[in-house]
């Protein structure tokens, strides 16, 4: 195979070719996580043109989502070696033969994926596609296959159906959004999942009355979204609970009306004191149940607990049956309730009339340096990192 049949690792572009030679595979720049728990690491590989539904995706900027990290670690069993990324933004460089939605030089945000023909899928809830798993972490398409290989060694990628921990990746034409092209591209993958599901949860899913009490345990994208999502309803007791203190002091500067440390002092009495009948809302992002249930017990009655938190299949958590008697509700949320084609423009203006700075708990880092991106996040440096190309 000659040279001009690769992509250039200097993104100059994606080569012109016949639709009798689609099924030639292009060089690409990929993060591969190939053990449990291992580093992530920039290797070159093979990437399959996009297929007649798929979409090629050249990638402008990539945020780093704690699921990302928790598939890495395999929570879920997502096969290895593999390409993850799911916060990923660019510019369509070439279509599949059934694709209309986008087209070559748009601009799209990629996010979660879905079947698109179940209940829920026709019902505008696509977060709870009966098809989830397989549609955003089976490793592979639907029939076993993978765009990503590197030689005779097959690797797994289709993670959230785009993989975009690179200089290209392969979407699906349902979970790529167009956005206007004037905007700052790099920056917006971070709307496909972790402040889609904080904000969406507030507005989406809880949808709280303006004058109405919230709090929300765990101060990462997430949380710090949900804050950015209660100020913007009206809500005006929004209670920000984490224990790094910079992420306290960034929830007052987004919104929090008060701010708890709960390695000083216990999060449920602090909240009936601001609250003395509890709030009315609570929203839980850390995944700890010892966290979960601290969101439960601090609801007044007929209060709402909307969980997030990524755990480990099999986690359980303890509550106390007759505090949910009294009228409390416990619901899981995926996606923030979203459906991305509307709720992701939404989003991008509610951010352009200051409602919803998400830019400021984006850090960017340059896409070789993944590794040290991943160890700020972890270590709590950074609430939300962006690789970028």
């Amino acid at each position: 195979m000659s040279a001009a049949h690769y992509f250039s690792l200097n993104l100059s572009g994606y080569p012109s070719r016949n639709r009798e030679t689609s099924e030639v595979k292009v060089k690409i720049k990929a993060a591969v996580i190939r053990e449990k728990g291992g580093s992530f690491s920039v290797e070159e590989l093979d990437l399959e043109p996009p297929r007649a539904n798929e979409v090629l995706v050249r990638i402008a900027g990539v945020g780093i989502c704690h699921t990302d990290l928790v598939c890495r670690d395999q929570y879920f069993p997502v096969p290895l070696p593999c390409v993850f990324g799911h916060e990923g933004a660019g510019v369509v460089e070439k279509v599949g033969e059934h694709v209309t939605k986008v087209a070559p030089g748009d601009h799209v945000v990629m996010t979660f994926n879905n079947c698109a023909v179940c209940s829920p899928c026709r019902q505008g809830q696509p977060g709870y596609c009966h098809d989830l798993y397989g549609q955003n972490f089976l490793g592979t398409r639907g029939d076993g296959t993978s765009a990503w290989s590197k030689a005779a060694e097959k690797i797994h990628g289709h993670f959230f159906h785009q993989s975009s921990f690179g200089t290209y990746a392969v979407a699906n034409e349902r979970n790529t959004v167009k956005v206007d092209k004037s905007l700052p591209l790099h920056l917006l993958g971070p709307l496909a999942c972790g402040v889609q599901t904080g904000a969406g949860a507030v507005m989406n899913a809880l949808q709280p009355k303006a004058g109405s009490s919230i709090a929300i345990f765990g101060c990462g994208t997430v949380g710090l979204s949900a804050v950015m999502a209660a100020k913007a309803v009206g809500c005006t007791t929004i209670i920000a609970v984490d224990p790094v203190a910079k992420r306290l002091t960034l929830a007052r500067e987004l919104g929090a009306t008060h701010v708890i440390d709960p390695t000083s002092e216990s999060p449920v009495e602090r909240v009936r004191e601001i609250c003395p009948p509890g709030v009315l809302y609570s929203v839980e992002c850390s995944g700890v149940p010892k966290v979960i249930r601290q969101a439960v017990d601090c609801l007044a009655l007929t209060g709402v607990a909307g969980i997030m938190g990524v755990t480990p299949l099999g986690t359980e958590v303890s509550l106390d049956v007759n505090g949910l008697l009294f009228g409390r509700t416990v619901r899981g949320i995926i996606e923030g309730d979203s459906v991305p084609d509307t709720f992701i423009p939404a989003m991008i203006a509610l951010h352009q009339q200051g409602k919803l700075p998400f830019d400021k708990l984006i850090q960017t880092f340059p896409f070789d340096e993944i590794n040290q991106a991943v160890a700020a996040c972890e270590r709590g440096d950074v609430v939300k990192a962006v690789l970028t190309f």
